[in-house]
């Protein structure tokens, strides 16, 4: 697979990596013999950059994350977040002590003394944003991380913390339905020389070769896009693009995520999956170029702006920054 820079002065990694998030059970049931299988079937396909969080199984992801590492002793590039504060009300906390304490936690799972990058989750938007950036640069000079990334920001929040001390990587939302970075963050990752990394590159499982069955429970099941008439829209919508690719002899996912990488050379998608079969029906999208006609079929069956409901509930968007 080929590579590309993770940020200023970053590593190079593989174009496309791997999102961790359903190592923790977020969207199902799952065990730890099957996250070591589809991290194995990474390793095959030259996959080498591995995203994860905290919260993701509030610690069960980078704990299994952990065992494989210590198990297999991959040259892996690792990425992880903290901010939110559970309890009855979640809520974001940039502080120096919570985000060193969840630090350090992530690290004893994860049996390492440092990752190449370390996210703030979600900016607190009451606290300084000088203050935020100076606790990620002490990290960064006492070796515990090798860069700080941010995560559902916008380009104005970029343009600052970049101004303060150099950010290696942005992480938010992107896919064939879900276009905002469109508006100036893609744009301003480009100009600045950092990293966008799309998550949900594969629209929360929507992009897939089958069609799945509309979730009922779970962070989908209350999503817009996943309820009632929004999904069957959507899914029809999605079903004509599936054939489109068909037609090429392209995996959807395949072909989703070579539409990402065709916007620029400093796009790094993370799709997350547990199942070594999914991550399979990947690689090929590093194989696959674009043409412009084919780009502009892509644009006709999914045009900007055709999924229908929005990408968040109300009870979703705890401090994400929208700027359009």
């Amino acid at each position: 697979m080929k590579k590309r820079q993770l940020g200023p002065n970053g590593p190079m990694v593989s174009e496309i990596g791997l999102g961790a998030m359903s190592f923790g059970g977020i969207f199902g049931a799952t065990s730890e013999a099957e996250s070591f299988a589809c991290l194995d079937a990474m390793l095959d396909v030259d996959m080498d950059f591995i995203d994860t969080a905290n919260i993701y199984g509030m610690g069960v992801s980078e704990t299994v994350l952990g065992k494989w590492l210590a198990d297999r002793k991959p040259q892996v590039t690792l990425a992880t977040k903290a901010s939110f504060v559970s309890g009855p009300e979640r809520r974001i906390d940039n502080s120096e002590a919570h985000l060193r304490a969840e630090l350090e936690a992530s690290l004893r799972r994860l049996g390492r003394d440092h990752v190449e990058l370390f996210y703030i989750h979600r900016r607190e938007a009451a606290r300084p944003l000088e203050e935020v950036i100076s606790t990620l640069s002490r990290f960064i000079e006492e070796g515990l991380i090798g860069g700080y990334g941010l995560s559902e920001v916008a380009p104005y929040t970029l343009r600052a913390a970049h101004a303060i001390h150099p950010c290696r990587a942005v992480q938010n939302e992107y896919s064939l339905w879900t276009r905002q970075p469109e508006l100036g963050l893609i744009q301003e990752c480009a100009r600045l020389g950092v990293a966008f990394v799309p998550f949900s590159p594969l629209a929360r499982g929507m992009l897939g070769d089958q069609p799945i069955a509309r979730p009922t429970d779970g962070f989908r099941g209350a999503n817009p896009r996943f309820t009632v008439p929004n999904f069957s829209a959507n899914t029809a919508k999605i079903n004509a693009f599936r054939r489109f690719c068909a037609s090429r002899g392209w995996s959807t996912p395949a072909t989703a995520l070579a539409w990402i990488l065709a916007r620029g050379p400093h796009l790094i998608p993370i799709p997350g999956t547990r199942s070594a079969s999914h991550l399979q029906q990947w690689k090929q999208a590093s194989e696959i170029t674009l043409t412009p006609e084919d780009l502009a079929d892509i644009d006709h069956l999914l045009p900007a702006g055709f999924a229908e409901g929005d990408r968040y509930g109300d009870g979703q968007l705890l401090a994400v920054e929208r700027y359009c």
